[in-house]
């Protein structure tokens, strides 16, 4: 049999015939390490990022480099994904620390140590910083209960001559802590969570930044795992018109969601 003849077979259906390629190795192959591989399985990546990472390993380790400069647009041409969301797969992967950078190439960290990944748990979960919030709200509403105007008249009735300074100091308002917003970390919570079904967002400019800001503060948790849970609730309810199932064409995106609107329907469960 032929080399042609080897490499595929002819599955004849009538009226048509469809050809299939089997793969050999005699055609070439990558030359991973196995401890790669392992980590690679376990290390919690999403869809999109392991596509990019198999896509590096192709155009790095299967012509034998260590890096490489590999275009959005190639990356696009190879796992069949939109080239902002290839960008956006492989900054997160770089700042993982699963790829490592040098100018325009991009190559593999074989210390694996050093990634960022589930398996060197780096994985958040909601779970503990839900547990964390609820521990907080309770605490500020013991002090409250504590700072109350009959509370204070109850201490001034019960305490005799009680001395001003402390008065004063009981009666002192708390302030309140500024909400520090990492912008970098929502819009590739963003980006991570809704994969290839919407639209990524590539830019944070200020007027995003304002919306954003008057969002997560207003959310029971302020800060990136917040709009983190947010983005989830959001997937969670979101109809097939959210995803382009319209007569206009419309998908919702990432400015979206940074409207009051959208977050008082997900609490309400009318989106």
């Amino acid at each position: 049999m032929g080399n042609a003849a080897r490499h595929l077979q002819l599955v004849t259906t009538s009226p048509e015939v469809m050809e299939t390629r089997v793969a050999q190795l005699e055609d070439g192959f990558t030359r991973v390490a196995n401890d790669l591989l392992d980590a690679a399985m376990a290390s919690g990546l999403s869809e999109t990022e392991l596509c990019i990472l198999l896509a590096v390993w192709r155009k790095t380790y299967g012509y034998s480099k260590k890096m490489d400069w590999i275009s959005n647009e190639q990356l696009e041409g190879m796992v069949g994904k939109h080239h902002t969301h290839c960008s956006t797969a492989k900054n997160l992967l770089i700042n993982k620390k699963v790829l490592l950078q040098q100018g325009r190439k991009v190559g593999m960290n074989t210390n694996v140590a050093e990634w960022k990944t589930k398996i060197n748990g780096f994985c958040k979960t909601l779970a503990k910083p839900a547990k964390k919030t609820l521990a907080e709200v309770a605490s500020e509403t013991k002090q409250k209960l504590l700072t109350t105007k009959d509370n204070i008249q109850k201490i001034k009735e019960t305490t005799p001559n009680p001395l001003p300074e402390v008065v004063a100091q009981e009666v002192k308002p708390k302030r309140r802590k500024p909400v520090l917003i990492d912008y970098a970390a929502c819009i590739n919570s963003f980006n991570e969570l809704v994969g290839d079904r919407l639209p990524h967002a590539v830019e944070m400019n200020d007027d995003r930044k304002r919306k954003l800001k008057t969002l997560v503060t207003s959310l029971a948790t302020p800060n990136e795992d917040g709009f983190r849970a947010y983005v989830k609730a959001f997937l969670n309810q979101a109809r097939p018109f959210h995803f382009g199932d319209n007569d206009r064409d419309w998908v919702a995106n990432f400015d979206y969601l940074l409207r009051r609107k959208v977050l008082t329907a997900i609490r309400e469960g009318t989106l």
